[in-house]
């Protein structure tokens, strides 16, 4: 089974090239390998975080001012 890979900048597909171990994107011909791939995909990738989960991070960043000389 062969997982399709689709380009982060336009969502063209993305073929994968052995010889320079790079994927390229055949429509914008965006070259990537599989590393900048991964990490492009993730800062793209919205965080969903659920209100109580905000916050959390919204009391700890507070408490961490509140600590923190002034």
């Amino acid at each position: 089974m062969i997982k399709m890979l689709y380009c982060p900048e336009c969502g063209g597909e993305m073929k994968y090239l052995p010889a320079t171990k790079h994927y390229v994107c055949k429509s914008c011909g965006l070259s990537l390998t599989r590393q900048e791939l991964m990490e492009m995909r993730q800062k793209l990738r919205p965080t969903f975080e659920s209100s109580e989960e905000e916050r959390k991070q919204q009391r700890k960043e507070y408490l961490k001012w509140w600590f923190s000389k002034k």
